[in-house]
């Protein structure tokens, strides 16, 4: 199996990063394919296949860590495109939703 599991829906809460803006705030960093859970069960074959599939968007896959597990939140097509390249792992951008949480959790106990 490719990735850790296979899921229909985002599980975690609205995070807020809409933006392409807000998700390059973040580095990227690799992450390991068989770590990932994908939040969509079904993909585009022409996106698949296309070759300037990134040239609108972020190069870089979106990911979220929530609770201890990484959710593929954007760059499905990237991440099978890694795999079928035989790679085992692909460079994306990892907003850690849990370390958000604590922080916002700190900021609003401190008010």
């Amino acid at each position: 199996m490719i990735f850790r599991d296979i899921a229909d829906s985002r599980p975690y809460p609205d995070h807020g990063f809409a933006s392409s803006r807000q998700w390059s705030r973040i580095p990227p960093r690799q992450v390991r394919l068989a770590d990932l859970i994908t939040t969509k069960s079904t993909l585009d074959l022409a996106s698949l296949l296309a070759e300037d599939s990134t040239f609108y968007g972020d190069l870089f896959a979106h990911v979220v860590y929530w609770q201890g597990a990484y959710y593929l939140e954007d760059g499905l097509h990237r991440a099978v495109r890694a795999a079928l390249r035989g790679r085992a792992s692909l460079h994306a951008r990892v907003l850690n939703l849990d370390e958000l949480e604590a922080a916002e959790g700190v900021t609003a106990d401190a008010s």
